[in-house]
């Protein structure tokens, strides 16, 4: 499949530096930041620096340095907000339309802070 990047999205503006962000972490190939629209009293997102448009686009195409340390990021960022232990998070990837995707560049949510209740109603 071929991913078409924007590279005018917000995302990809943050990491250029046309648009400020509250950083909670940087690495090489990662950058964590608090989201501007909290959903939850923890907010944060992870992105990879590369152009990836979503997950799928980013576990196929991405090399194995720019993975290892996405995740290592992501579960750093997860001690330095000390919201893992115990009680728990919730770490969410929208993709496409159906997903809900508001921004075409890979993200990894990470909520908590609360009890944030089902995700998908049961029928």
């Amino acid at each position: 499949m071929a991913y078409e990047y924007d590279h005018n999205n917000v995302f990809a503006r943050i990491l250029r530096g046309e648009i400020p962000n509250r950083t909670v972490a940087e690495t090489a190939h990662t950058l964590a930041f608090h989201d501007i629209r909290p959903q939850a009293p923890v907010h944060v997102l992870v992105i990879p620096k590369g152009p990836y448009v979503n997950f799928d686009h980013f576990a196929a195409e991405a090399s194995a340095e720019e993975i290892v340390d996405f995740h290592r990021t992501a579960a750093s960022v997860l001690a330095m907000l000390d919201i893992a232990p115990g009680l728990g998070y919730r770490a969410i990837t929208n993709t496409g339309v159906h997903g809900m995707q508001e921004v075409p560049h890979y993200h990894l949510h990470i909520l908590g802070g609360k009890v944030m209740g089902r995700m998908i109603g049961h029928d």
